[in-house]
């Protein structure tokens, strides 16, 4: 006779059904850990420059990035845009701009700024940036011929200075696609673009418009740059040019060949016609009525396809045989990642914490020594070392502080990414129903009134007792001008700072009566350091004094210094011939 706790245990081991998006999530992360490294060719030229001098450069770049805080998976982008702006637009007045020039030097910029590896990137690397470059270079060139035919017809002297503002726009945001299509370039990742396309299979399946909201040809493009956002982490030009690609199918394939057709040019006049209208088309995308709501669910569910990834990729073959064993041993492993999840989410969170607090410290000192000191003598009033300390450390420490109070998602949260990693697997738990959207909520302009009567008295109670404990230890009016100007940048700054580990929580925050005073009270300061942000980031003098004072003069003593490390070692190789 069969032992029934022999017949319980086989039971027990019943095989989990997993869904095709599963399936190819397996087979893309098992192909792409046994797939044989491809040795490098020895013999291929390869771009290298001077390590002394890429260590200076290295170090200028670690300075200018100190002071315009930019998340580390968009400074290469960046930088790359940033010099693409140096070469074509500064430099190019000066003389004619040669694709293939301005290629080799910006790859030999960022190798030198360690964006990319030295005596690493093969020479043919140049001619592929370079195919990339001219086609943009074309379309500027173009646009800028039909605003200037258009300005020659202008004698409204208003409406020529429109125009003009129009084209500095333009030719601004046509090098910033410029700088996303090489940054795809030089990092393709076929993995990530697997995953996004698998949670975009999944939302497409899943997500439903009411009949009356009129988005129905927009909902697919609203979907793909909501899963850029959530998922990849693209930022505002990222996803202006995922929709310039999504407008134009044919522009990646122009300059691949390394030489652009008489089709092509005329494919690049007839983009350059439309170009003011296509970036108004994207504008209206990137801020559709629909993208609050899809990036709050698109948030969710990135998050258990992030879980679902990190669970397969630490072990394929073990991930697969506890599914065959059943569910037990695969939620086991998928709670482990959780929580190493979690403390890598809270290590990185100390890491670009350190970095604000040097870049706040940095910035709020020589705002101190610049501005709030010459401001207390000129309007005669005392100077109060004690609250200068205080204006100098107070924003670091505050940020400290809430970094430290920013603790680690609990169980209750883990339990629902099980749940979630789950329905986006296993058959047997895919979801019934599809995730209906809301029609956008129509703002009423006396409701709308009222609440922002309530958050604008709130916040001036919050100011007059800020004023009064400021006041109570002789602050002068200056300086607590310049407090409360940090206070609410800061407030906003931990916003950003601690992001990375409020995005891996899902459960509902429970309310209470001290949350709501805080939200009453803080809310208005950290909106007002928003509005602060985006205003100091537009006037940021740090960035104009690298950009413009700076960075082309030391980019010419690099050139310089790296001519003369080249002229050393050839005559030291000559010695030895």
């Amino acid at each position: 006779m069969v032992s029934p706790n022999l017949m319980k245990k086989e039971e027990a081991f019943v095989p989990v059904e997993i869904n095709q998006d599963a399936k190819k999530i397996f087979k893309m992360i098992y192909e792409s850990q046994n797939r044989e490294e491809e040795h490098e060719d020895d013999n291929i030229p390869r771009i290298k420059v001077s390590s002394l001098i890429s260590k200076l450069s290295f170090f200028y770049e670690k300075v200018r990035n100190a002071v315009d805080y930019k998340e580390d998976h968009l400074l290469r982008k960046n930088a790359i845009s940033r010099i693409l702006r140096r070469q074509i637009v500064i430099e190019g007045v000066l003389r004619n701009v040669d694709s293939a020039v301005v290629s080799e030097q910006l790859l030999i910029e960022l190798i030198r700024g360690s964006y990319l590896p030295n005596d690493h990137i093969p020479e043919i690397k140049i001619s592929e940036i370079a195919g990339i470059l001219e086609k943009y270079i074309r379309l500027k060139n173009k646009f800028i011929s039909e605003i200037n035919a258009d300005l020659n017809l202008r004698t409204d002297i208003n409406k020529a200075k429109d125009l003009i503002k129009k084209k500095n726009k333009i030719i601004y945001w046509i090098l910033t696609l410029a700088a996303c299509e090489i940054e795809e370039n030089l990092s393709p990742n076929s993995i990530n673009r697997t995953m996004a396309e698998s949670l975009r299979s999944f939302l497409s399946n899943n997500l439903k418009l009411p009949e009356a909201l009129p988005y129905n040809d927009d909902l697919q493009i609203q979907i793909r740059l909501s899963v850029g956002r959530t998922f990849s982490k693209l930022d505002t030009s990222l996803l202006s040019s995922v929709l310039f690609g999504h407008y134009h199918e044919e522009w990646k394939k122009i300059g691949t060949s390394g030489k652009i057709s008489e089709e092509d040019d005329k494919k690049i006049e007839n983009i350059a016609v439309g170009l003011d209208m296509l970036k108004e088309k994207i504008e209206y995308q990137l801020k559709h009525p629909l993208v609050k709501q899809l990036d709050r669910i698109t948030r969710v569910y990135s998050l258990y396809f992030s879980i679902l990834f990190e669970t397969i990729e630490a072990d394929p073959v073990k991930a697969y045989q506890e599914l065959q064993r059943g569910e037990a041993g695969f939620v086991f492993l998928v709670r482990k990642v959780c929580e190493r999840k979690y403390q890598k989410a809270k290590d990185r969170l100390w890491r670009v914490a350190m970095r604000s607090i040097i870049y706040i410290f940095l910035t709020k000192s020589v705002f101190v020594f610049l501005i709030e000191v010459p401001a207390i003598k000129l309007f005669g009033e005392p100077l109060n070392i004690i609250s200068l300390a205080i204006n100098v450390c107070f924003p670091a420490i505050l940020l400290f502080v809430i970094v430290f109070m920013t603790h680690k998602p609990g169980e209750n949260n883990t339990k629902k990414i099980i749940n979630g990693v789950k329905e986006i697997a296993f058959l047997s738990d895919e979801r019934k129903q599809p995730i209906v959207l809301r029609k956008p909520v129509q703002h009423n302009w006396l409701k709308n009134g009222i609440f922002g009567l309530v958050y604008a008295a709130s916040f001036c109670v919050s100011i007059y007792f800020i004023v009064w404990v400021l006041s109570a230890i002789n602050f002068n009016w200056v300086s607590i001008i310049i407090f409360l100007f940090f206070l609410a940048f800061v407030s906003f700054f931990s916003i950003i700072t601690t992001k990375g580990v409020k995005e891996l929580v899902i459960v509902e925050r429970k309310e209470n009566l001290f949350t709501f005073l805080r939200d009453l009270f803080c809310m208005p300061i950290i909106l007002v350091g928003r509005w602060l942000s985006e205003e100091f980031s537009k006037v940021n003098v740090f960035i104009f004094l690298f950009d413009f004072i700076i960075e082309a003069p030391f980019k010419v003593l690099v050139e310089i210094g790296e001519d003369w490390s080249r002229y050393v070692r050839e005559r030291r190789d000559n010695l030895q011939d």
